[in-house]
Order: C-alpha cells, then sequence, then structure tokens
C-alpha cells in the first residue's frame, strides 16, 4: 500500500520516497528530509478510509469527494477546495504553462463537468455485463479527462482503481500497485489518455492499462512469494541461533513485516523487556544479518529491515509491444 502510494505520489512530482514515508512513520524523520512526505502519508491514510468506507458506502461520487479530501488535508493543494469539485476552469499542460492557451487538453467547464459526472457515476451503478477490468480501465479514463477537481485528480483516479477492484472482488487486499508501471511508462499513460480525448481510440487505452494488470499482478505475486521465503528463512534462522530470545526475536520480526524501522525503544515497547535486553536482542538480530543500523549515529539510532525492504526496490519491467 505504501509503494502505491509512493509511486502514484511521485507520478504528480513528489519527491518522497518509501524510506521517507517508513522512517517519519517511525517518528524519525530527520531535518531536511522531503516535505512533501505529507503528500504520501496523506494517501495512504485516504486508501485506508476509502476501504473502510466501501464497507458501508460503494464507489460513488460522494465517496469520491471524501477520498478528495483526506488526500489533500494539510498538504501542498490544501487551499484547492479539498473535498468539493472544482466551480472554475481548470486545464491540463506542461510543467509551468499558464493560461488556456498553451493547455495541452481544457477539461469540460463546471457546468457540463457535473453533467459528466452524474453520467460517470450512473456507469458506476450500470449493471450491463462487462468485464470488470475493461470497466474500470474506462472509469478511469473518464475519470481523468472530467478533472473534476483543482487539484489532485491523477492520485483520486488512481485510487479508484484500487477501490473499484476491492468493491468487485476482484482484489481481497489493496496490493496490485498499478502506479509502478504508470509512472515508469508516464509518457505513454499520459499519451494514451489524450489520444482517447483527441481521437477516440479507447481501444489503445485499454491495451496499454490491461498489459499494465497483467505485468504488475504477475510482479506483486513474484514479491509476495519472496517475502514468504524470507519470512520463513528468517524464523529458521532466528530459532537456530537465539535459543532463549528466540522467542522475543519471533514477535519482533513479525512487527517488522509492518514497521520494518525500529529504535531499540521500539523494540522495548514490542518485546515488553528492559532497553538493556532489548539493545542484546537488537544487536543479535544485527549479527544476524536481519537488520543493520542505518544512521551511523551513537545516539537515536534506528535500524532497518533491510532483506525485506529490498523487495519493494523498483525494477525492470518488461513490456510486451502494443
Amino acid at each position: 500500500m505504501r509503494k502505491e502510494a509512493v509511486l502514484s505520489s511521485q507520478i504528480e512530482g513528489t519527491q518522497a520516497s518509501l524510506m521517507d514515508v517508513l522512517e517519519f512513520e517511525a517518528r524519525a524523520m530527520e531535518t531536511g528530509s522531503p516535505r512533501d512526505v505529507g503528500e504520501v502519508v496523506n494517501y495512504v491514510a485516504a486508501m485506508n478510509y476509502g476501504l473502510e468506507r466501501l464497507k458501508e458506502l460503494p464507489v460513488s461520487l460522494r465517496l469520491i469527494r471524501e477520498i478528495h479530501a483526506k488526500l489533500l488535508t494539510g498538504v501542498r493543494g490544501s487551499e484547492r477546495t479539498p473535498g468539493e469539485f472544482r466551480r472554475s476552469q481548470n486545464w491540463i499542460g506542461a510543467p509551468g504553462a499558464e493560461g488556456l492557451a498553451y493547455a495541452m487538453f481544457v477539461p469540460p467547464p463546471p457546468h457540463g463537468m457535473q453533467e459528466a459526472l452524474d453520467d460517470l457515476e450512473k456507469f458506476f451503478y450500470d449493471q450491463t455485463a462487462m468485464p470488470v477490468l475493461i470497466k474500470v480501465g474506462l472509469i478511469h479514463a473518464q475519470f481523468e479527462t472530467i478533472h473534476p477537481f483543482l487539484d489532485g485528480n491523477g492520485r483520486v483516479g488512481r485510487l479508484m482503481i484500487t477501490f473499484l477492484l476491492c468493491e468487485k472482488g476482484i482484489l481481497k487486499r489493496p496490493l496490485l500497485y498499478l502506479s509502478y508501471y504508470f509512472k515508469r511508462y508516464r509518457s505513454e499513460y499520459y499519451g494514451r489518455l489524450q489520444a482517447i480525448r483527441e481521437s477516440g481510440d479507447w481501444e489503445g487505452w485499454l491495451k496499454f492499462f490491461l498489459l499494465g494488470v497483467y505485468e504488475v499482478a504477475h510482479e506483486a505475486t513474484d514479491t509476495a512469494r519472496k517475502i514468504v521465503t524470507l519470512r520463513e528463512g528468517h524464523r529458521e534462522l532466528i530459532t537456530l541461533n537465539l535459543d532463549r530470545n528466540a522467542g522475543k526475536a519471533l514477535a519482533l520480526l513479525e512487527m517488522l513485516y509492518f514497521k520494518p524501522i525500529i529504535t531499540v525503544q521500539s523494540v522495548m515497547e514490542i518485546t515488553k523487556v528492559s532497553f538493556s535486553n532489548a539493545n542484546k536482542l537488537v544487536e543479535q538480530l544485527c549479527k544476524l544479518g536481519i537488520i543493520s543500523e542505518f544512521t551511523g549515529q551513537r545516539r537515536n539510532r534506528r535500524f532497518s529491515y533491510g532483506p525485506y525492504l529490498s523487495l519493494f526496490e523498483d525494477r525492470e519491467v518488461e513490456v510486451k509491444a502494443i
């Protein structure tokens, strides 16, 4: 989920990395780290909020507004009416371009935008037989074309992909990070959307979208298998080497899959042991190569579960010609 949040935000120019986000969440952010980490944290919060809301509210214009409010609260764009559809004209253009004269695409004006949104919401609920992935691809492209907010449209549109797939039961968990594919092929991503607007090339967009689902599904499955293998290997390593401390170390290992950056203080809280025993446990895991200290400091040391985090590093995606 955090990987998807980082990548989706990076598409919009955010510089924060996955490590920045994890450090922020560990309350160990250093001065000088990217300020826009808050945008990624908001993305995670918006995804969690939306998934919880889906239990009582279907994907709808109401949910979209609520998600937008969560996404932009307290970060860049927070002055641009979070949670409200725009009441003025916007446009899509190259960075630095000012004014409609330099726009690559001009979304519908406010009155046409609302009509288009109403039609889109009807399509959410339309019961006409259609493959779910096709429908999700159509919805994403149409939402991006309507561009109903003054800021944050891309991130909301990509969140909608996850919500729709979870709502339809295609995903049980938000494990398909399509933003990896969209970011890697950003020019084609925008180009395919623009081709719909200019020439009605829905087929070209859908082929691109479906290929992305295919590639990223394989990537996510491969990562999941590697996580299971890593977990079992490290459980065995701890059991064979730590004797009396094995039980505490195994409990800590399980927590590392949720919080892969820790301090001795957080180990104390997790394992319910004294500072000296927590420090000893950390040293033992360092000797086994499971965690490592990465600040180089004597005080306020932080340790990361490197072998786990390395599984989420960006890798090449082999994409077949469309």
